[in-house]
């Protein structure tokens, strides 16, 4: 059975735009992990300093324009906690990554066949 030229080349198009939208979307996935790497290196950063402090000494966290005065240990378990939560969506995003990097690599391959297929 024999893919007439014009139909091959429509699905060489779909395949294509398949791709680059996996690539978009590699790019964006890539941001958001390097951002959520930088969040979770600050909160652990400030853990660690905040650890080194007497329990009862004054320390404060910005909340819009504004410091609100916590106990250490609140702080600690708060920043426990976003390191927690970071380190989810890091999987998360992860798994998504390698998702993505196979639809690409596999509409690549596609195409190629297809291509020498023709030829």
């Amino acid at each position: 059975m024999s893919i007439s030229n014009e139909a091959l080349q429509k699905l060489v198009r779909e395949i294509e735009s398949q791709a680059i939208a996996a690539q978009q979307q590699i790019g964006l996935v890539r941001t958001q992990m390097a951002s959520k790497q930088r969040e979770m290196r600050l909160a652990q950063l400030t853990r660690s300093e905040i650890s080194s402090l007497p329990p009862d000494t004054a320390v404060y966290e910005g909340v819009g324009k504004m410091f609100v005065g916590l106990p250490v240990p609140t702080l600690q378990e708060k920043l426990s906690s976003q390191v927690k939560e970071n380190e989810t969506e890091l999987e998360a995003l992860s798994k998504r990554l390698h998702y993505l990097e196979t639809t690409d690599k596999n509409s690549r391959e596609h195409i190629e066949k297809m291509l020498k297929g023709q030829a």
